[in-house]
């Protein structure tokens, strides 16, 4: 019997990391096999890890560089994915992206895939007082702190493929989930006028992922941006009401709007959302549904994952 490769999975109790987990896990004749990486060896998320299948769960923290080589040992390959949620700071997301590119380099990794994001600068500049520019030198932190970081892992001399995400539909769950309005309905509020929003499922990343690792040296190097869909707004409200039954409305702030409700993170969801919406020709035309379907066959569309979650989402927004 051929012993299986390791992919060591950063960020595997996430969604991301957790998704590709989730498609190795299903392909039971895959050549692969997981190690995944966690913070806390004895929390419900590694926990849960174990009970799917995954035999090997190791500890290591991206912010503590020598607990990271021992969880790329022998490893054939890595999906790498940073949080900058967690902290919100680009340049810690930076250095951690930093610290497992050494450590990957001097394990010798065949193939990594780097969840990273465009530059949002190359179509907004600094300069462009459109949005304002945060943490001094940013126009939207968690995207270009990631495009920055890309550097890491070709100066490492990492075979690696660059895996540009987008807005996960599993974001209904959680910090953009329709809220109730004053007469009891729900809205859907985001800054993005017509503008068409490119969005995904968590679990369709992770398969795209695995079949990247399945090419081999034809993906090293390569950008792969991937979506299900491109929607607008109005239309995904839409297609919730269809689905749940009851009706749910598209009510568009304008960006200002969005920034100044003050909440955590307002200022950086919202130069994101404006940065979707004003760029949306060239963010949409880099995630090109086809050849994403190409790699992943099964690439769900929005209906498609409603249709999948509608339970969920009924018991979602009380």
């Amino acid at each position: 019997m051929t012993e299986k490769k390791i992919i060591t999975v950063i960020g595997a109790t996430g969604r991301q990391g957790g998704g590709l987990v989730r498609a190795v896990l299903a392909d039971r004749a895959s050549e692969f096999t997981v190690r995944a990486v966690t913070r806390d060896l004895d929390g419900e998320p590694a926990r849960e890890l174990k009970r799917l299948g995954v035999e090997d769960v190791v500890r290591a923290d991206m912010d503590d560089p020598p607990s990271l080589a021992p969880a790329f040992e022998h490893a054939y390959g890595a999906f790498v994915v940073t949080n900058f949620w967690e902290h919100m700071s680009a340049e810690r997301e930076k250095t951690q992206a930093r610290a497992v590119a050494r450590a990957a380099s001097h394990a010798g990794v065949q193939h990594a895939v780097w969840s990273t994001l465009e530059d949002t600068r190359d179509c907004i500049p600094l300069d462009d007082d459109r949005m304002p520019t945060l943490q001094d030198r940013y126009k939207v932190p968690h995207f270009d702190g990631k495009a920055e970081a890309d550097h890491f892992f070709t100066d490492e001399a990492v075979p690696t493929t660059f895996l540009r995400a987008t807005f996960y539909w599993e974001n209904l769950f959680g910090p953009f989930a329709p809220q109730r309005g004053p007469d009891g309905a729900l809205l859907l509020t985001y800054p993005m006028g017509e503008s068409r929003l490119a969005g995904v499922a968590v679990d369709d990343i992770g398969k795209t992922a695995l079949a990247v690792f399945r090419g081999g040296a034809d993906f090293v190097a390569a950008t792969v941006s991937v979506a299900g869909e491109h929607l607008k707004v109005a239309d995904m409200a839409a297609a919730l009401s269809a689905s749940l039954g009851e009706p749910v409305r598209y009510r568009p702030l304008s960006p200002d709007e969005w920034r100044a409700q003050g909440t955590p993170g307002a200022e950086e969801s919202g130069n994101m959302f404006q940065y979707y919406a004003e760029c949306e020709h060239r963010f949409t035309a880099a995630r090109d549904l086809a050849a994403v379907r190409s790699l992943n066959p099964a690439l769900q569309d929005f209906a498609t994952w409603l249709a999948a979650h509608r339970d969920r989402l009924v018991n979602a927004w009380p």
